[in-house]
């Protein structure tokens, strides 16, 4: 093993999560967000030893786990760092794992790294996709459920509300959201990004509606900012704004912060 260094990019929550019908499985629709990222490093070692600087990322039980999966020896010393917080619903857990098997040296396919993640934790963003947010992703299984084509761009402003919540996978206590993919994958395919802001909203409010919390500020400040719609991480505290490029209010993290948004973020989603 030759020592290496990656950087895998997290999401902020996700423009759709649901059940796929009233009894199927949970399907989303991330929305990657290159601001946060886990960054690690492996140098080679006798055994395996597993770093966080201080954030519980990984434990060795989990990485020897995931190692195992994709048929790579349990050795070298890893570290890895998180920009996001866990439990925010930026994807921390799943850029970790994906983080560990790039710098063991894996080279096998999206599909089976995701299969590999799901054994360990029991679901899995599609972060190691080259463009997730154009699945339709079971999460829980490890599969697109369907396929769409590229994003018209948003710039998004947003930041974390309410308290941390790691992902559970046995909860799939979940709105039915079989008829919003439909108008999700059309207004896809007709590049209108008002109308996806607007689904993106349908979801968060169906999600908010049945798990809280009630005191959610997203949508009130989506109004007052002007922006398209919003998106919340449907498990976890990632909150954030749609906007059409260059409309941005230049106050938007002042604003943000009066909301009771912690660390505000600004970034590019499509285009």
């Amino acid at each position: 093993m030759s020592t290496r260094s990656v950087r895998v990019a997290g999401h902020f929550g996700e423009f759709l999560q649901g059940r796929l019908g009233p009894f199927g499985p949970v399907v989303l629709v991330t929305m990657p967000c290159p601001a946060f990222a886990v960054r690690g490093r492996v140098q080679p070692a006798a055994g395996l030893h597993v770093h966080g600087q201080g954030q519980r990322l990984a434990t060795p039980e989990r990485a020897r786990r995931l190692l195992s999966a994709i048929g790579r020896a349990p050795s070298g010393r890893y570290t890895l760092a998180a920009t996001m917080p866990l439990g925010g619903g930026a994807g921390a857990s799943t850029a970790a794992l994906v983080a560990l098997a790039r710098l063991s040296g894996w080279t096998g396919t999206p599909e089976d790294l995701a299969r590999a993640c799901i054994a360990c934790e029991g679901a899995s963003d599609p972060l190691m996709f080259p463009s997730p947010e154009q699945l339709i992703w079971a999460s829980r299984i490890g599969s697109a459920m369907d396929r769409t084509g590229p994003l018209p761009a948003f710039d998004v402003v947003g930041g974390f509300f309410g308290p941390m919540q790691r992902t559970d996978p046995r909860d799939t206590r979940f709105a039915d959201i079989s008829d919003l993919l439909p108008l999700w994958k059309g207004a896809v395919l007709d590049g209108r990004a008002d109308a996806l802001a607007r689904i993106s909203s349908e979801s968060a409010r169906r999600t908010l509606s049945l798990r809280g919390p009630q005191d959610d500020p997203t949508q009130d400040l989506s109004l007052e900012l002007g922006a398209l719609g919003h998106a919340i991480a449907h498990t976890g505290a990632a909150r954030a704004l749609l906007f059409a490029p260059r409309t941005v209010p230049k106050d938007w993290r002042t604003r943000l912060r009066a909301a009771g948004f912690r660390r505000p973020v600004r970034f590019r989603v499509g285009g």
